[in-house]
């Protein structure tokens, strides 16, 4: 009887669609939204301040700058700035421009980079997000999730044309590090692949880390629960250190081995790690042992990692700030809208919060819903990804977009299971799907919040768009070479990317003493702020829009630079160059 059913399912499942031309549909309809509402912007301006720095970094090493030097001149000359951002990138996005080349002049090379290269990483992200779903349910609740992953228009914001910093990057191998440990205990390359995307993860950066901790300890539980899964954890241990043994030494210069950081991968962060590994690989070794030795063996592990990683540098036990000077936090870091936790969001635009909590919440219902019934490690592993990045949305807004795709296979997941118990067909389920889709519920809470006179908080204003095209800004490169001051660091790696300006300032942490000198020049009376201009040899003050040092206010902001200058009352040693009327900038040269 069981042979007959095979016999008689076999056929049906040989002419089901193939998945992976089913993947590269649901990839083609995303990459088509994204192309319609970000092709023409592509020729204008870039997503962020982070992707014009990119673009420098990017340029300078197809010009021949060192694979292991990082370091801008132009940002905060003399000094200048040692960016720890990953060469990794900049050598896949010359891939993609030398293939460009071959056919195309350099400008549409370069365009046609910056509005590829995220989207390539979209495949990933879709297909991780398939296989989570996958795992957890089988193929049904895969193709749900591709279903609701190619019309997630919200979540795409990290994948959109131009959007080459990092972040995309990040989100495709944090879901694919989370797919592989939900495979695990069945997919026998699991330990192997997840080791790899930890050393390629923590090589990009760390903001994939909590799932790539998640991803190690799914091996290190699964090990305590089933004496049997020691093989898997040793493999995860040795690959995974090796992994970030090469991650280290593709990232850090030999000059820069000793040298500790707490922002990117470094000797404190790589020792601890594979020490953390290697320790599992030795807690492999507890098999023949009970429960309390198996525990004790993982934990010590993990004590062992800690350890290393504090003896290095105990500041950086504080997070990726903690090398950085507290007085970066009131001068810039705590005015920044994406890194604020979602409470305040919701509190300035009710709207908004909404519309960034609308399918997590729907995400964390689902999961809800399947909790009392699942207890297998996939669902265990999705559930616990899709926990942390919720919790991480709400303290940190732009952790969203986190939530958004770890909830889309367990909302795939749920709405099968509905499905199935109501016998619903297959076009009532293709629409109840997309009405489940991130861009619907979007859509809805926007249209019910228009409706109740609650209007959305403006992130991209005209004002803004205005002060970040390339033709403006290249109005300023007409200007003798100087070094520049911004009203808002945002513009500064703009001006990098576009003109032969340096500039003093830019909205990066490591440069936390040149924001808060920044700052004060702007923020400080005259007189105060001609020693402070002058002492940096700055040349030029160039401000767009009406937003100056951040947390000043009234007579404060009135008497200081800024406010003299907002009145039209500048002081003697300021002159205001004229530019022409549809420029948005307006530029003070300072005169020594």
């Amino acid at each position: 009887m069981t042979a007959l059913s095979l016999d008689r399912a076999a056929p049906a499942a040989e002419h089901q669609p193939s998945f992976a031309l089913l993947l590269g549909l649901a990839w083609l309809a995303a990459a088509a939204q994204l192309l319609s509402t970000g092709w023409d912007a592509s020729a204008v301006t870039l997503p962020d301040a982070d992707d014009a720095m990119r673009l420098v970094q990017w340029r300078a090493w197809l010009a021949g700058q060192g694979w292991y030097d990082l370091h801008v001149a132009r940002l905060a000359p003399p000094s200048g700035y040692d960016s720890h951002w990953s060469r990794l990138i900049d050598a896949g996005l010359g891939g993609v421009f030398l293939a460009f080349r071959t056919f195309a002049g350099v400008a549409m090379a370069e365009r046609l980079t910056l509005v590829l290269w995220p989207m390539l990483w979209l495949l990933p992200a879709i297909g991780g997000v398939a296989a989570i779903a996958w795992r957890i349910a089988g193929r049904e609740s895969a193709l749900l999730a591709l279903l609701l992953a190619a019309f997630s228009l919200p979540a795409f914001q990290q994948f959109r044309p131009g959007r080459i910093d990092h972040h995309n990057l990040h989100l495709a191998l944090s879901i694919l590090v989370v797919a592989a440990a939900c495979w695990s205990d069945r997919w026998r390359p699991a330990p192997i692949v997840t080791g790899l995307l930890t050393g390629l993860a923590l090589a990009i950066g760390f903001e994939s880390l909590p799932f790539v901790a998640l991803a190690g300890a799914v091996f290190a539980v699964r090990f305590v629960v089933k004496s049997d899964a020691a093989g898997p954890l040793a493999e995860y241990g040795i690959v995974t250190t090796l992994a970030v043994l090469a991650a280290f030494v593709v990232s850090v210069g030999p000059e820069r081995w000793m040298l500790s950081v707490c922002d990117a991968i470094a000797i404190n962060s790589a020792a601890a790690t594979m020490t953390g590994a290697a320790g599992l690989v030795l807690a492999s070794c507890a098999k023949w042992h009970g429960l309390p030795v198996r525990i004790a063996a993982v934990a010590l592990a993990g004590v062992a990692a800690i350890a290393v990683f504090a003896v290095f540098e105990p500041r950086c036990l504080g997070g990726p700030f903690g090398l950085v000077d507290p007085a970066i936090g009131p001068a810039w870091i705590d005015h920044v809208a994406e890194v604020q936790p979602l409470t305040r969001m919701m509190r300035e635009s009710l709207s908004t919060g909404l519309m960034t909590l609308v399918f997590p919440a729907v995400a964390l219902v689902a999961m809800l819903t399947l909790a009392p019934r699942r207890s297998d490690l996939g669902f265990l592993t999705a559930g616990a990804a899709f926990l942390v990045a919720f919790a991480m949305t709400l303290m940190v807004v732009k952790a969203f977009s986190y939530a958004v795709w770890f909830g889309l296979p367990l909302v795939a997941v749920a709405a099968a299971a509905v499905f199935a118990r109501l016998r619903v067909g297959l076009v009532p389920r293709v629409f109840a799907t997309l009405a489940l889709t991130p861009t619907a519920l979007t859509l809805g809470v926007m249209a019910l919040a228009s409706a109740a006179g609650s209007e959305p908080l403006a992130l991209n204003t005209a004002e803004r768009q205005a002060c970040v095209r390339k033709d403006h800004i290249a109005t300023l490169a007409g200007l003798p070479q100087g070094l520049v001051l911004t009203n808002e660091l945002e513009w500064g790696p703009y001006l990098l990317a576009w003109t032969p300006h340096a500039v003093f300032a830019a909205p990066y942490h490591r440069l936390s003493t040149i924001i808060v000198t920044a700052h004060a020049a702007l923020a400080s009376p005259p007189a105060q702020a001609r020693q402070i201009l002058v002492a940096n040899r700055i040349d030029y003050i160039v401000a767009c829009g009406g937003r100056g040092p951040l947390g000043l206010e009234g007579a404060a902001l009135a008497s200081s630079l800024w406010g003299r200058l907002q009145q039209g009352d500048a002081p003697g040693w300021i002159e205001r160059i004229a530019l022409p009327a549809d420029q948005p900038f307006t530029v003070y040269r300072v005169m020594r």
